[in-house]
This record gives C-alpha cells, sequence and structure tokens, in this order.
C-alpha cells in the first residue's frame, strides 16, 4: 500500500487516490473464526449410550425361535407362540403373554421383536412399548420390511 506524496499536479500534501484494498483485517478475522469454530465444534457433539447388537448372532438363537408381537391397524395385537402359533392378545394380556410365550426363568432379559402394519397409529405403537418397559421389558426390536418403493 502505497501512497503518493508529490506529483506533478498538486502541492505538496496533495496525496491523490489510493484504490489498494486492505485485506489483513479480513484476514484476521476469518483466522479468529476458524479458531474458534475449531474449538467449539467438538463440544456441540453429543453422545449417547446405545446398546447395540452383535454383528454376529449369538450361537443359542437357533434353539429357541424369537418371540414376535405384532400390532394391526385395527388395533388387535398378536404374540407369537413358537414358530408357528400366533395368539391373539391384548394390553393387558401382554404382562401374562409374553412369559409364557417366552418360556424362561428371567423373559425380562430377552428380546421381543415388534412388528406392525403401515397404517398403525404412532399412539397405538407407543403404547405397546410403554405398556413393555411397565412390564420390565427393554430390549425390543423393531422389525421393518423392506419393500422397494
Amino acid at each position: 500500500m502505497a501512497a503518493k506524496l508529490a506529483g506533478e499536479k498538486g502541492g505538496k500534501f496533495d496525496l491523490g487516490q489510493n484504490s489498494d484494498m486492505n485485506v489483513t483485517p479480513f484476514v484476521d478475522v476469518m483466522l479468529v473464526l476458524l479458531i474458534i469454530f475449531m474449538v467449539v465444534a467438538p463440544l456441540a457433539t453429543v453422545s449417547i449410550r446405545i446398546d447395540l447388537p452383535p454383528a454376529t448372532p449369538p450361537k443359542n438363537l437357533d434353539s429357541k425361535p424369537p418371540t414376535f408381537i405384532s400390532i394391526q391397524d385395527s388395533g388387535l395385537i398378536y404374540v407369537s407362540f413358537g414358530k408357528s402359533d400366533i395368539r391373539q392378545s391384548s394390553m393387558a394380556g401382554l404382562a401374562s403373554d409374553l412369559p409364557a410365550s417366552l418360556g424362561v426363568a428371567n423373559p425380562t432379559e430377552e428380546r421381543i421383536f415388534i412388528r406392525a402394519d403401515r397404517h398403525v397409529r404412532y399412539r397405538q405403537f407407543m403404547d405397546v412399548i410403554n405398556q413393555l418397559q411397565l412390564d420390565g421389558y427393554y430390549k425390543i426390536g423393531l422389525i421393518a420390511e423392506n419393500l422397494g418403493t
């Protein structure tokens, strides 16, 4: 950046026009913002503990079929007993039907899978999950189908 101190036209104090842009303050501000974002970005991430299933299936999976709870859009609830037996249940009946379906000493430690029709209302679905949690079942899996749409 230079200034014209003397020239042909003007007098001793005629400086003329300076058309150079001073980018130093702009670069300083950008570097400060870069440092601030580099420090703040790792602090903005939230970590939530999720109990993910293992990548390989457990060895004892073949010995007992999984337990499914099926919800129809009409509000009917079905519980699977074995591979082919499916019985109708209700919200109040889940507490007694699930231990009978699971057939183990501590049924609340087993994983339960829920599948629902496409048009089931969210409220109906969440009522079933809330009832399961009230009964002590916290290992819940959701079943989804890939329909290719």
